[in-house]
């Protein structure tokens, strides 16, 4: 995408936000500038909190009835906004400014079908008759590689998948083919190959129609993948802006340096060279100190020059490459990667868990005569099919595998919320994989506890954080004193970095982080042998996450704890994992150690998801390989090779027809592919 040279589409200059509540006036954003040319593409990140979203909510007009612009201006098409009155801006939202956000179901009416939906748009804003906009409908339905669009259009937000869903919605925001798109962390959500086809059929379509492009994430690979320009926020401020490559290659500000530095890019180990956290946390609005906001949280603070007056922006020696700290000269225009200190590698014990075979089908029922005269009045949902694997003492097992592969399925049976169908599952010399939660003894459940994707979830918010760990240190019989069981949650709220006045506070009280944290203490109360970590960081910001990540690491390396890590983020997996298990649809690809699996030979399944992955290192090239279509039904899966229709490496008939074997490229690395195996060396890294 090639930025244009005329006046800006988007100017934003000195903006000032502010909430005003009971407690008095609440600035959420300040100082705040930026400019966004026709055509071009410009990334917004930073932590959660830090005001990427509020400055979207701005341009869009909807800061609620508490929110203003205190100071400063948004110009679009040389228009101030907050000048125009109601009518304009109806008009203006959707036919020339239209946002995609982060969840598909929040921007989509469940009561209304997806057709009603989109035909609404060209309706309200150019008038034209209902068959016109259908027709509209279908062929923008056609562009984002929607499968039957006349079915989808008939269908309701809860009946097609949850990538339908954001395409549907992406398709919404471009039926008035806006100048200008606003995207709040669109991808957040989905697979890493979903992620993919969407972000490239965005930029497809933004050349098309010639539409800027504002992304909001903190997924620091997807802007380098998607933008021309980033701006780094924090608390408020923007704190450095640059063309997308002197940012990455040479970012100036600490706090700029310290999100690389909680990146798991390919370079790092967690041995070798582990993730180096933020410190501290981000100040609230009416808690920011003098002078530079990051200050508190910098490694490289001085008293007396950094604690002054608010620091402006400071132009750097790269062109259009703006920083906001008075040091910035001082400082080396470095990533921050891997500086941390080594830390001795875990010593792998005893096996522990052991599948082998396992099934797990869903029967479902069709009482209707055709059914009945086929003899598929009774079919089955293969959830999980022949699945093995093995997972010892201190070790990470990473799952991974697109929504619907099974991997919570097999954490299910694991964790005893279903039993298993078929085949062995044995923890700690016990089959377990026919004994559900209310069966197992006491020991069992203490010995194999989970932590959730979502603590919100999962925390009571009626319960202290004291009462909710406590609970669980009492019921595994850890402690019974009243004195003791309260040093246990002092002990874990000291293990996973957090006050130890949190006892008393409620779930309400504390970050996402700092929940995350929560529910990691409460995991490792009952000392288990194995902990399930059923996709922890995916919501989190890339500092937390990484802080998550590291504590993860220590505990189980304190514990000697087996973790079986559920994700879909390959970076994580990389750095993280000993060992991996690909799946898909209910089946393993492939498994082995971290180094084999994401080296070649590899099955073309993982190949598509390594290269699906954004990695935030401008000097890694990697190849595209955008799968086409949709995972296939569980209910009935493909006769030979379940990954066949949508293999881009298919050699023929035998896929379609018989299930492939599983090969050894090295020992206890397994594919299970038709491809010799001569063959697949041959095959180029994806990355």
């Amino acid at each position: 995408m090639t930025a244009s040279t005329e006046t800006p589409l988007l100017e934003i200059e000195g903006l000032c936000i502010s909430y005003f509540t009971r407690a008095g006036e609440i600035p959420a954003v300040i100082d705040f500038s930026l400019t966004l040319q026709g055509g071009e593409s410009v990334g917004l990140v930073g932590e959660s909190g830090c005001g990427k979203s509020t400055v979207a909510m701005a341009i869009m007009q909807y800061m609620g009835r508490n929110g203003a612009i205190s100071a400063g201006s948004i110009r679009f098409k040389g228009r101030e906004l907050s000048a125009l009155g109601r009518n304009e801006l109806r008009q203006l939202r959707g036919a020339e400014v239209a946002m995609i956000y982060q969840e598909p179901m929040a921007a989509l009416n469940p009561s209304l079908t997806i057709g009603a939906q989109l035909t609404e748009v060209p309706i309200v804003h150019e008038g034209i008759s209902r068959s016109a906009a259908k027709t509209r409908a279908l062929e923008m339905l056609s562009s984002v590689r929607l499968p039957d669009p006349e079915r989808l259009l008939a269908a309701y937000p809860h009946q097609i998948s949850g990538g339908q869903q954001q395409r549907a919605v992406i398709a919404m925001a471009l039926l008035g083919k806006p100048s200008l798109l606003l995207l709040d962390e669109p991808t957040t959500a989905l697979d890493v190959t979903v992620e993919a086809s969407i972000v490239k059929l965005i930029a497809d379509i933004s050349r098309e129609f010639g539409t800027a492009l504002l992304y909001i994430s903190h997924n620091m690979g997807l802007i380098l993948e998607t933008c021309e320009r980033v701006c780094v926020m924090y608390s408020g401020e923007a704190v450095e802006i640059g063309d997308i490559e002197d940012v990455f290659r040479h970012p100036s500000h600490p706090y700029t340096q310290g999100l690389f530095g909680c990146i798991p890019l390919p370079s790092c180990d967690k041995n070798a060279r582990p993730l180096v956290p933020i410190r501290g946390q981000l100040p609230l609005p009416h808690e920011r100190p003098q002078g530079c906001f990051f200050g508190p949280r910098c490694d490289s603070f001085r008293e007396g020059l950094c604690d002054q007056d608010l620091i402006p922006m400071a132009a750097s020696e790269r062109t259009r490459h703006l920083v906001r700290c008075v040091r910035w000269r001082d400082l080396p225009s470095e990533r921050r990667v891997g500086k941390a200190r080594p830390k001795t590698p875990a010593q792998i014990g005893e096996e522990v868990l052991r599948a082998e075979g396992l099934q797990k089908y869903y029967p479902v029922h069709d009482r209707s005569l055709s059914a009945l005269i086929r003899g598929q009045a009774v079919r089955y949902v293969k959830a999980n099919e022949a699945l093995s694997l093995r997972a010892q003492a201190s070790e990470t097992v990473a799952i991974v595998g697109e929504s619907g592969c099974g991997k919570s399925t097999f954490a299910k049976v694991l964790m005893g919320l279903e039993t298993a169908t078929g085949g062995e599952l044995v923890f700690a010399g016990d089959d377990i994989s026919s004994r559900p939660v209310k069966k197992r003894s006491q020991k069992q459940l203490g010995s194999l506890q989970i932590v959730f994707q979502n603590p919100n979830d999962t925390l009571n918010p009626s319960h202290t954080v004291g009462a909710q760990i406590g609970r669980v240190i009492r019921k595994f019989g850890v402690e019974r004193k009243p004195g003791k069981v309260r040093d246990r949650v002092y002990d874990l709220l000291d293990t996973v970095k957090l006050p130890r006045d949190f006892y008393k506070r409620r779930p309400r009280q504390l970050s996402g982080g700092q929940k995350q944290r929560i529910g990691i203490a409460r995991a490792f109360a009952g000392n288990p042998k194995m902990v399930v970590a059923d996709e922890p960081i995916s919501a989190l910001d890339v500092s937390v996450a990484a802080a998550v990540t590291e504590l993860l690491m220590d505990i189980q390396q304190d514990h000697g704890t087996t973790l079986l890590f559920i994700s879909h983020d390959l970076s994580v997996v990389h750095y993280l994992a000993d060992r991996v298990v690909v799946m898909y649809l209910g089946r393993v690809m492939e498994r082995g150690t971290t180094a084999e699996v994401f080296a070649p030979p590899y099955h073309p399944y993982t190949e598509a998801l390594l290269s699906a992955v954004p990695i935030a290192d401008p000097d890694i090239q990697k190849r595209e390989i955008v799968l086409e279509g949709i995972v296939p039904s569980a209910l009935n899966p493909p006769k030979g090779c379940c990954f066949a229709t949508r293999c881009p490496r298919k050699i023929g008939p035998i896929c379609d027809e018989e299930p492939p074997p599983f090969r050894e490229a090295a020992p206890k690395h397994v594919i299970s592919c038709h491809i010799p195996l001569g063959e697949d060396k041959r095959f180029p890294t994806p990355c």
